[in-house]
């Protein structure tokens, strides 16, 4: 218990030098934070204001500018003859339709809202707008303030709602004058809506208040003809005999709250009705607005911009929060130092646990590295066989493709040979007889059997020709290619065999269709087909040979189609397997069809009854038909 109570006071004393510095770091840390946020706040009030103090310059500038520039209009009406006479005559009808077009014609050139003559009793005697309604002629503004100080000597401005007209406008006014004798008023109405306009873009919310507080100019169009404050009862009274916000509403407040004073006119406000917020801060969270404020000389209005202060609070809070950043990288770094040099010697431990770890494991990827070594080789080894061997296949193929046409050439021997025996018969007959003719002196008749020699030559020579495109051996070849052409040159290789064995022959071949195959090799497909299909008719009672072609999902399909017996289901199995064939001498369409068909890029399919392939690209496509 003695070692207990020795070591006891220490422990005790170490724990609450702990607890005082830690609390002392937190306060400081806490005053360092609220210090940042009360300094950012400060900062970015200073730069708001001073961006708004140059941008009030310039909209007072613009009010300012707005009201001087129809200043003087009112005053030059005394100087035209037709205005004073007709004050002095008021019932001349020709001098008013003058004074009228002269109202209308200045009121266009200054670009003004209304321009009007009034007696000494307020009654409009003319008006720019005498021929379009609401007219201000015959209507009486004797109780209008401008009217008023006019009438008094007095230059008048007053800016409210127009009683006939119901929208509102900025009213100039001045005496008309005849030989020092007042004769009546002359009053010019301006429209002001243009300033809100051009302040809708601006950053601030902007408002122009008139003496009684009231907003008639603003950039937020929900605040126009609100009161910043409740009007007192002698002002509503004042306000209803001068007609001045004539059906503009109740006049309500808008329901703003000072929050704070900086200096002058500077102010913060915040807003209690949603209205008034323009959509801006939550039911809980009211936005703060810095409040500028600027007198428009020559007026008793005060331009003030309202700027909110969200942006500031946000930069504020931001400069807070990089300071508790720091702060706490600061308290980070402490406690890192602290358990650094505890952190050495196991970090010195781990580092060789580490070291052994990482030498066991340089050993298990070195053993499966030369792994995956081997069996890259291997299989680099396997893919160059492979394409030795699709090498091989290929070329097998090319072989076995000419051997077919061979094939199919010997097959057409006997009646290539007979079809070319006839010609050759009549060439003879002919050219003996020409001599003849000749000998005789009977030209015409020689010079018709010449002709008849030179078109059994080119017929010859068209057979002889077909046959050497068809045999030629030459690589595929893929471009657009007639499928007409193809049937027709397959057709003619066929038509001795066609003739002898007595086949029908439909076509029904557009002559648009096309391919993007090899016209050679489609022959030759072709050429198999037919010559397979006219083989399996050999014991038929009716023989018959359909060949159509349509488009399907943009393919070509050609469709082949006999009356033979059909494809036994044993042959059906093998029927494209390579140098499979029925017959006892020559190719099948197995390896000549079907290669031919793969090779370029196309595909074969048996569908009973018939048996359907394709060739070609994906939007080219061939098909046959077959019950051979």
């Amino acid at each position: 218990m003695d070692g207990d109570l020795s070591v006891s006071p220490p422990a005790r004393g170490f724990s609450k030098r702990r607890l005082v510095w830690g609390g002392a770091c937190l306060f400081a840390a806490a005053l360092a934070v609220m210090l940042a946020y009360i300094w950012g706040e400060r900062t970015g009030i200073q730069a708001l204001r001073q961006g708004v103090e140059h941008r009030l310059d310039i909209y007072a500038g613009g009010v300012q500018s707005e009201l001087t520039r129809y200043d003087y209009l009112p005053g030059i009406l005394s100087l035209n003859k037709d205005v004073t006479a007709l004050l002095q005559e008021p019932g001349n009808p020709e001098r008013i339709a003058r004074v009228n077009l002269y109202l209308e014609t200045v009121n266009r050139k200054a670009g003004s809202s209304e321009i009007y003559v009034m007696n000494m009793e307020g009654l409009t005697l003319a008006a720019s707008n005498w021929n379009r309604p609401p007219s201000f002629v015959g209507r009486n503004f004797s109780y209008r303030p401008y009217f008023i100080d006019a009438a008094k000597g007095l230059s008048g401005r007053f800016y409210g709602i127009g009683t006939v007209s119901q929208s509102p406008g900025y009213y100039f006014s001045y005496g008309i004058y005849h030989d020092g004798r007042m004769l009546g008023v002359a009053a010019l109405k301006v429209d002001l809506d243009k300033l809100d306009d051009a302040w809708l873009r601006a950053d601030e919310k902007v408002v122009v208040v008139d003496e009684n507080g009231v907003i008639f100019l603003t950039s937020v169009p929900g605040w126009k003809f609100k009161t910043l404050a409740p009007l007192a009862q002698h002002t509503l009274q004042k306000l209803a005999v001068t007609r001045q916000y004539h059906r503009a509403g109740s006049l309500e407040p808008l329901g703003m709250t000072e929050v704070g004073n900086l200096q002058g006119d500077v102010r913060i406000v915040q807003f209690t009705s949603e209205a008034a917020r323009d959509g801006e801060g939550g039911n809980f969270l009211l936005p703060s607005y810095l409040v500028q404020s600027r007198q428009i000389p020559g007026t008793q209005w005060k331009l003030m911009a309202l700027s909110n202060m969200a942006p500031i609070h946000a930069r504020a809070r931001n400069v807070a929060i990089a300071v508790a950043l720091a702060m706490g990288f600061l308290a980070i770094l402490g406690l890192y130092l602290q358990q650094r040099r505890r952190a050495i010697a196991q970090s010195l431990a781990a580092r060789a646990a580490l070291q052994r770890a990482h030498d066991e494991l340089e050993r298990k990827v070195a053993a499966r590295t030369q792994a995956l070594s081997n069996a890259n080789r291997h299989l680099q080894t396997e893919i160059a066989e492979r394409r030795r061997a699709e090498e091989v296949l290929k070329s097998t193929m090319d072989e076995l493709v000419q051997a077919g046409k061979m094939a199919a050439l010997g097959q057409m021997a006997a009646g290539i040979t007979h079809e070319l025996n006839q010609p050759l018969a009549a060439l003879r007959t002919l050219a003996d007889n020409a001599a003849v003719l000749l000998q005789r002196g009977r030209q015409g008749d020689a010079e018709e059997n010449l002709t008849m020699i030179g078109q059994l030559t080119a017929r010859m020579g068209k057979i002889t020709g077909q046959l050497k495109k068809f045999a030629r051996k030459s690589p595929a070849l893929l471009r657009p290619t007639s499928i007409a052409v193809a049937v027709a040159d397959a057709c003619f290789l066929l038509e001795q065999r066609l003739r002898q064995e007595q086949v029908e022959l439909r076509l029904s071949v557009p002559e648009d269709a096309c391919a993007y195959c090899d016209g050679n090799r489609l022959e030759q497909i072709l050429v198999n087909l037919l010559g397979n299909a006219i083989d399996a008719m050999a014991r038929s009672d009716q023989r018959r040979l359909d060949i159509s072609v349509e488009a399907a999902r943009g393919w070509v399909v050609i469709s082949v189609r006999d009356s033979g017996p059909g494809i036994p289901d044993d042959v059906m199995r093998r029927l494209f397997e390579p140098f499979f064939t029925t017959k006892e001498q020559g190719v099948g369409l197995g390896p000549v069809g079907r290669g031919g068909v793969d090779g370029e890029g196309g595909a074969m399919r048996q569908a009973l009854p018939r048996t359907i392939f394709m060739a070609g690209r994906s939007w080219a496509a061939v098909s046959g038909r077959s019950s051979a």
